[in-house]
């Protein structure tokens, strides 16, 4: 996963396999990404299917890109129907073939999700479930029932029971939809997850609940305990200019901008933003372009690194290097940068666009002697904070 981000969002189809991986009740499905195939996968659930886009948007019902196939035959020309289909700005590549639920007499909202505001874990659940969770809360609250869950604790049975009888389920559902909280408690905790969500979480003519339609986000920060969630990331979705930040270890997020930045320490990069931001509403409305945390090791090759993703970003204009020197000393940053211009311009990159360099901390004197020494014509040397974001932007919005 892009290092950097903080989340990664699921396709359907990924989140009903996580839920059948951990137990969570749901239907046969497969995904394919070519007409034809629907027929086979079809024809394994009996000869009729749900033919489902696969895109991290909703109102795919409302849009045409839920459709039912009586046949093999059918299943092949919805698929054909759906495949290639714009759903609110998202390109429609993949289609799950799923299993045609039985007669579904209800339908309910379970979820678990980080509470960032109030630093928990929050259980959600109504009986209004098969809508806009969003719109449920807005027109009638007294039907989401929202309980905090302490990390420690979890969700024990009879934790789940009480959210249960908090949201109001019907006394013949209630133990069913305990049993699926407990679960669904242990998929969000064993995935490493920030939100997971059944809607619907349907009662059907058995009396059993069945997990129709599921959403995942799981935490990238988390990628060191779950190297196999690296399979579920969206390569054709991903920016490129993340995908080769990630390559060469960097912790890069591509902003809507204009001016390049490089720090040492997340804190400070943020930090920067904030104020490039401030100063780019004298200069035009110019914004930052991305967010580039170097660390604390600013070597000459990860300079190169930097310089080079940001440098091939064709929205920068120009390249704010921010850096306050602890472990890594300035000294040693302004000769990365020096190195660095001269290694990339030596791999016949194009290093055209101007640089601030703004050192501060320790062996901050040497490093600017050091930048003035080189003179390199691309590099412009500001000792404060504003006044280097500043330049930068000016620098960004002459061009």
């Amino acid at each position: 996963m892009e290092k950097g981000r903080t989340r990664v969002d699921l396709f359907e189809y990924q989140a009903r396999d996580l839920f059948a991986k951990h137990g969570v009740p749901v239907l046969a499905g497969e995904v394919i990404d070519t007409p034809e195939d629907a027929r086979a996968a079809t024809e394994r659930l009996g000869g009729k299917s749900v033919v489902k886009a696969q895109v991290k948007v909703g109102g795919r019902g409302k849009a045409g890109g839920v459709k039912l196939a009586a046949t093999p035959d059918e299943a092949v020309a919805r698929a054909t129907d759906i495949l290639g289909m714009d759903i609110k700005g998202h390109t429609v590549h993949k289609v799950m073939i799923a299993e045609t639920a039985p007669e579904i007499l209800e339908e309910y909202y379970v979820s678990y999700l980080l509470d960032r505001t109030n630093r928990t874990f929050l259980a959600m659940a109504s009986v209004a479930g098969g809508m806009d969770i969003e719109e449920v809360a807005a027109t009638t609250p007294e039907k989401l029932a929202k309980v905090p869950v302490n990390a420690i604790e979890g969700v024990s049975i009879e934790k789940a029971r009480e959210i249960v009888a908090l949201a109001k389920f019907p006394a013949e559902v209630a133990e069913k939809v305990a049993e699926v909280m407990v679960t669904l408690w242990k998929t969000f905790v064993a995935e490493d997850a920030l939100l997971v969500e059944v809607n619907p979480l349907a009662k059907v003519a058995s009396g059993d609940v069945i997990a129709l339609d599921g959403k995942v986000s799981l935490d990238a920060n988390a990628e060191f305990r779950q190297p196999e969630h690296e399979a579920l990331e969206d390569k054709d979705a991903a920016n490129p200019l993340e995908a080769a930040a990630k390559a060469k270890g960097l912790n890069y997020v591509k902003l809507d901008g204009q001016v390049g930045i490089i720090g040492n320490g997340a804190g400070l990069v943020m930090s920067t933003l904030d104020v490039v931001a401030y100063a780019g509403e004298n200069h035009g409305g110019v914004k930052p372009a991305n967010f580039l945390d170097i660390g604390g090791g600013a070597s000459a090759e990860v300079m190169a690194n930097g310089l080079e993703i940001i440098l091939g970003d064709p929205d920068v204009k120009s390249v704010f290097v921010n850096v306050f020197g602890g472990i890594t000393a300035c000294d040693e940053v302004a000769k990365g940068i020096v190195q660095a211009l001269e290694l990339l311009k030596s791999k016949g990159e194009d290093v055209s666009k101007p640089l601030v360099v703004r050192l501060d901390g320790n062996n901050a004197e040497l490093g600017r002697k050091i930048l003035s020494d080189a003179n390199h014509p691309l590099v412009q040397r500001v000792d404060t904070m504003d006044g280097a974001a500043d330049k930068a932007a000016e620098l960004a919005a002459a061009k």
